[in-house]
């Protein structure tokens, strides 16, 4: 099935995800101004998943649809179920089909624009999903679909199994986090980190002409804080401090807008309901780093080139 074309220029134009995942535990007035702000600034892609705040960041934001009378067609909103915390990863039909309805009724939507597997399920069994996709798309409760953290051959599994295309992959990707540039910069050498750990799923995405949503852009390992200002990146912060004079941003910035010079098919998830920290993400999608700078920035993460 083709991709509705609003969605697909809506990604080449708004680079900048807004995340909802920090909604978790902000109250009405708190959340409502942020919100507010985005749009004011243009955002207009929002991310979500069942499993932030168990459902309230959802609800929140569904509550700020309504009070705001925002029009719904000018938003693109995605959301993502599979991840039974601390229990299992469901990708059963049954499972994908209760918990679309229940992002629905919380979100108070008619449809989402985009809806993604969170996580990859050994027990999947695409067939089914493929069938869950149709009846979501028939049903008009979903326009187009994707996964999270999947590799090539997940991939290529599932759609194997259905006629819609997995046009969005969420990956994480940072300066301190990037084996999937890595591997594909140190292939045939002895280097750890020309490892193959993602299976060289930048360049799948790239042939498949699947949109990457890259997400924790300033984080270091997994959820184990940022390299901003953080004295174990001394090389990388300097670096990015000197590009900083240049264009006259922050750091935060020119760290995302690295992640944006890979391609037009990458766009940058905004985890911050900080409105200084979300501006900072939004000035990176004005950002063209120079091959040098980018290559300049990925040598001072600590990384190498044979």
């Amino acid at each position: 099935m083709n991709i509705p074309e609003i969605i697909l220029q809506k990604a080449e134009s708004h680079r900048i995800i807004s995340g909802m995942m920090r909604l978790m535990g902000r109250g009405p007035d708190e959340a409502f101004s942020f919100l507010d702000f985005a749009m004011e600034r243009g955002t207009v892609w929002f991310d979500h998943a069942d499993i932030y705040g168990n459902g309230d960041c959802e609800h929140t934001f569904g509550s700020w649809l309504k009070t705001r009378n925002i029009q719904r067609e000018n938003l693109i909103i995605q959301s993502k179920c599979g991840i039974k915390p601390g229990i299992c990863y469901d990708n059963s039909a049954d499972y994908i089909m209760k918990s679309v309805d229940g992002i629905l009724s919380r979100l108070e939507c008619d449809y989402l624009d985009v809806f993604l597997i969170h996580r990859p399920d050994v027990l999947w069994e695409p067939e089914e999903i493929g069938k869950a996709f149709d009846r979501l798309y028939e049903s008009g409760k979903v326009r187009a679909f994707g996964v999270s953290n999947c590799n090539p051959a997940q991939i290529e599994y599932l759609q194997k199994n259905t006629t819609h295309k997995v046009a969005f992959n969420q990956v994480q990707l940072s300066l301190a986090f990037a084996p999937m540039i890595s591997e594909g910069l140190e292939t045939n050498t002895y280097s750890q980190n020309g490892l193959s750990r993602t299976l060289g799923l930048l360049d799948y995405c790239r042939l498949r002409g699947i949109e990457m949503q890259t997400w924790s852009p300033l984080q270091f390992g997994t959820f184990q804080g940022t390299f901003i200002d953080n004295p174990g990146y001394g090389p990388l912060n300097g670096k990015l401090w000197e590009l900083c004079q240049k264009y006259g941003v922050s750091k935060a910035s020119i760290a995302a807008a690295w992640n944006l010079r890979l391609g037009r098919n990458v766009q940058v998830i905004s985890g911050t309901v900080n409105k200084e920290h979300y501006e900072d993400f939004l000035k990176a999608a004005n950002i063209n780093l120079t091959r040098e700078e980018w290559y300049g920035l990925y040598l001072a993460a600590g990384y190498s080139l044979p």
